[in-house]
């Protein structure tokens, strides 16, 4: 395959809402589930939850915040490794997906944004899990510093946020400007990425040609240096204690393209 996108010339044809600006407002929907599906394992997510459980140290009936929680791939399973879990998420539709998975006494799902949580949720939780580079989202960057301010009000004295994204220094080490891979009905999903030094910003322009689908879509995340986000945690009272080559047990090194930190709120 040299690359280059597929025509399928009487597929549906469907344009997204939103500006590349506020992106998120409309693109984790039903065709996001179908774009990720083949990185969606459930056993990849119980690998990666045994991770968070031996990291996080909390005895069973914890408090746990998964956010934002996509379709609760890993919200479901931390409530069934014994936590008492809250999941919220700004998408409808993801939020759907996740309550079909199921719901209980120790899981509960919410729509909100993670830039404003309840106000009940002061102070009201062992940990905070924000997981799969969900994080960088908006336009303007002091947003980003307002949602790690809201993990920190959440959490207890003495609370964790387990924090899992792109490092940016390692993501422009190994850039990768075009890739593709096929859905399981056959749908061909292909992506471009430009990166935006001054801003931050790595772009990712996603073509889908299948079947049933004929669009085209673009999303765009702030990367993060981290010494990045260990200034944005400290400035929020969270204070980064380790930091590892995404879910392994690798200590974070200049090459990973992804980390997961951890971070304790002042007690």
């Amino acid at each position: 395959m040299d690359g280059r996108r597929p025509k399928a010339a009487d597929a549906p044809v469907r344009r997204p809402s939103s500006t590349v600006s506020d992106w998120w407002r409309t693109y984790f929907d039903a065709g996001y589930l179908r774009e990720y599906e083949p990185m969606f394992d459930l056993v990849g997510d119980r690998r990666q939850v045994a991770r968070l459980v031996e990291l996080l140290e909390l005895p069973s009936g914890a408090r746990v915040l998964d956010c934002p929680c996509g379709q609760g791939r890993h919200a479901h399973l931390l409530a069934e490794a014994g936590f008492d879990v809250d999941a919220a998420d700004y998408s409808a539709p993801l939020i759907a997906a996740a309550r079909a998975r199921g719901t209980g006494r120790t899981l509960r799902y919410r729509k909100a944004d993670m830039r404003r949580l309840p106000a009940a949720w002061t102070g009201r939780f062992d940990a905070v899990v924000n997981l799969f580079t969900s994080f960088g989202f908006f336009a303007d960057p002091r947003d980003d510093a307002r949602v790690i301010a809201e993990f920190a009000r959440v959490l207890k004295p003495g609370g964790v946020l387990l924090w899992h994204g792109g490092d940016r220094d390692g993501v422009m080490a190994k850039f990768l400007t075009r890739d593709w891979w096929t859905t399981a009905d056959g749908t061909l999903v292909a992506q471009e990425r430009s990166f935006d030094p001054l801003s931050g910003f790595l772009t990712v322009e996603s073509s889908w040609r299948g079947p049933q689908v004929h669009e085209d879509r673009t999303h765009r995340i702030r990367l993060y240096t981290p010494t990045q986000m260990a200034d944005l945690m400290r400035d929020a009272g969270l204070i980064v204690e380790q930091a590892f080559d995404s879910f392994s047990a690798r200590s974070l090194h200049r090459r990973s393209s992804e980390m997961l930190l951890v971070a304790r709120k002042d007690a």
